[in-house]
């Protein structure tokens, strides 16, 4: 009797290791009800209560069944209508490609110089990465002294030149551009350090061997660097359109989306008609517009460009 129920325990166990998959049920299942909660309280009830909000003309100063106007899609057809967010849209496809086609190329370039391990290089690295550990608003605030006309480096460098002061945030042509430039220098070092540490993971023996066979510099990186670090440029691009894509922080020291609504980005854009004018309805469906959009980039770009071998 006691062999049998041995075996009979034995044989439950084998069943409910091969259950549990060797460990991994019960990994998950230790780990994925806290990852649930979060996830539900910071995201799927927040989206959740925009999209219902979406469709109602409320201030948010009372309780949506007291001050609440249900207006169905209107608040969407104004947003889609509206000559503002429509620069919103064009300012953040701006941000876009000059991020994949400015920056991440300079940070590229910098990263394949810095990439090998000295302590000048290193140096280099810090100097590079510096402006990026800057909070958005502490460098908008930088950079709005430095383009001041009257007191700022543009300033003094114009009137060296023998011109009058020059304002480039308060100009309507140049506002963006200048916001641009700013971006390209704080967040260029973030994307080298990507590289970089796709380039110190490639091994020494396969570039060795490339040198040996004669390949030079440039093919080299064209044939050899490049095609291993693939990874790290898709990630890097990644980040890029999707940080593009909910810009905020930096804007607000600079301009607050002047002058006359021109420098504005889809969530500026959001802040500014939805929060400081107590529109919340109407904010709430620029939000699930861009809650929306950046969940479909983000499944679309992972399943056709991350698994990509």
């Amino acid at each position: 009797m006691t062999e049998q129920t041995a075996s009979l325990w034995a044989s439950f166990q084998h069943w409910l290791y091969r259950k549990n998959m060797g460990g991994r049920l019960t990994t998950l299942m230790f780990f994925l009800p806290p990852a649930l909660v979060l996830f539900t309280l910071f995201v799927f009830l927040p989206v959740s209560e925009a999209f219902y909000y979406s469709f109602f003309k409320w201030k948010g100063l009372s309780a949506i069944s007291e001050s609440g106007t249900w207006v169905g899609l209107k608040n969407y057809s104004q947003v889609l209508g509206h000559s503002v967010f429509h620069t919103a849209v064009l300012n953040t496809l701006k941000l876009i490609l000059i991020s994949l086609l400015i920056q991440l190329p300079i940070a590229m370039a910098i990263a394949l110089m810095v990439a090998e391990q000295s302590r000048l290089n290193a140096l280099f690295r810090l100097v590079y990465f510096l402006p990026f550990i800057l909070a958005d608003v502490v460098a908008g605030l930088i950079w709005r002294y430095v383009y001041d006309g009257d007191y700022g480096l543009v300033g003094q460098i114009s009137r060296m030149l023998g011109s009058e002061g020059f304002y480039p945030l308060a100009d309507r042509d140049t506002a963006f551009y200048a916001i641009m430039v700013v971006v390209i220098w704080k967040y260029t070092g973030y994307h080298m350090m990507i590289y970089i540490a796709g380039l110190q993971g490639i091994p020494k023996d396969m570039l060795e061997a490339a040198k040996l066979d004669g390949a030079n510099w440039w093919q080299t990186i064209v044939k050899i660097k490049l095609p291993l670090i693939k990874h790290a440029i898709q990630l890097s691009v990644f980040f890029s359109i999707i940080g593009a894509l909910q810009f905020f922080e930096m804007i607000i020291p600079l301009t607050n989306g002047g002058p006359s609504n021109s420098s504005h980005t889809i969530v500026t854009y959001l802040y500014q008609y939805g929060i400081v004018r107590m529109k919340v309805g109407f904010g709430s469906s620029v939000g699930v517009m861009l809650f929306v959009t950046c969940v479909l980039f983000a499944f679309m770009y992972q399943k056709f460009v991350m698994t990509r071998d």
